[in-house]
């Protein structure tokens, strides 16, 4: 896997960059992370560099962000917005905007594990403490961390990407209304952009039902979801529910009673442009719920 770095600001010398940093206490980091197929991954991280006044040697804990939109491109509102939130919750945050179609599967699998590995080569730099790194998924991209945080794609990791699973496997997976299940409530549209024509393949869409692949690998689960979900029904929730219970994984799901597909936060930040409908009161808790389990988890 090849990795490009980019310079953090469209122009300007790097003392210049060391000197931003230094004032406004901030990493800003932009790498280029180059697919199998010749596609190109963009990485961000918004990193808090440590202070004199507070807690010098600070480690952070770290979530990596990965945005939905069905495998067909990476939503702009469940990408910095989100990571900002948890920036000022305390965390070192990252986002791969992992490549989507044309790719097909394992391209943008490979990405998110070269971002993991990228994380945890840097943990000196980037005040991470490489043991407390989660993934944090929407819709599509929630099926592409779960893909990540189980066994699914252990072999691909290996032997495409040249890494051991484990090492790029996170220690939490947390699920904003995820993509599970490649069965009778499955977002097809997801499947048809990952498979192309590959999406009726049944051996293949077993193996990416991540209901059936929930084992003793799989790290602890956050998840939330909305019971009136038109796009993404809840049954893959209580499919991942169900699967977790089974295999002894611990989980937390959090069912809102309203609100439709694709909420990121659910406030007037990342509402759709012209959807009012992704304001949801009762749902914009759930990034304060998130940073309980992980307070708690890590």
């Amino acid at each position: 896997m090849e990795i490009r770095a980019r310079p953090h600001m469209a122009s300007g010398s790097y003392r210049e960059l060391f000197s931003a940093r230094m004032m406004y206490g901030m990493q800003y980091i932009q790498q280029t992370i180059v697919g199998i197929d010749g596609s190109e991954a963009r990485f961000f991280g918004y990193v808090a560099d440590n202070s004199e006044e507070m807690e010098p040697d600070r480690i952070r804990p770290a979530i990596l962000i990965l945005p939905g939109g069905g495998y067909a491109m990476t939503s702009d509102r469940e990408a910095e917005p989100v990571a900002l939130q948890f920036l000022a919750k305390g965390f070192a945050v990252f986002v791969l905007r992992y490549s989507v179609q044309p790719s097909r599967y394992p391209v943008a699998l490979l990405e998110a594990a070269e971002a993991m590995r990228l994380i945890r080569a840097n943990v000196d730099q980037w005040h991470v403490n490489p043991a407390q790194v989660a993934v944090l998924g929407f819709s599509a991209g929630g099926h592409l961390a779960a893909n990540l945080a189980t066994s699914v794609g252990d072999e691909d990791i290996r032997e495409q990407g040249g890494m051991d699973p484990d090492a790029v496997r996170p220690n939490a997976l947390m699920l904003s209304y995820p993509v599970i299940t490649a069965g009778k409530y499955a977002h097809r549209g997801s499947f048809q952009c990952l498979l192309g024509d590959q999406a009726h393949n049944q051996a293949l869409l077993d193996k990416f039902s991540i209901e059936k692949h929930i084992d003793a690998k799989t790290p602890p689960v956050f998840v939330w979801h909305t019971m009136t979900d038109d796009a993404v029904p809840v049954e893959n929730t209580l499919m991942l529910i169900q699967a977790c219970r089974a295999a002894g994984v611990s989980i937390e799901a959090h069912l809102f009673p309203e609100g439709s597909h694709g909420l990121s936060l659910a406030n007037a930040e990342t509402a759709g442009n012209g959807f009012y409908a992704h304001i949801v009161e009762c749902v914009q808790c759930w990034p304060d719920l998130a940073e309980a389990w992980l307070r708690r988890l890590f």
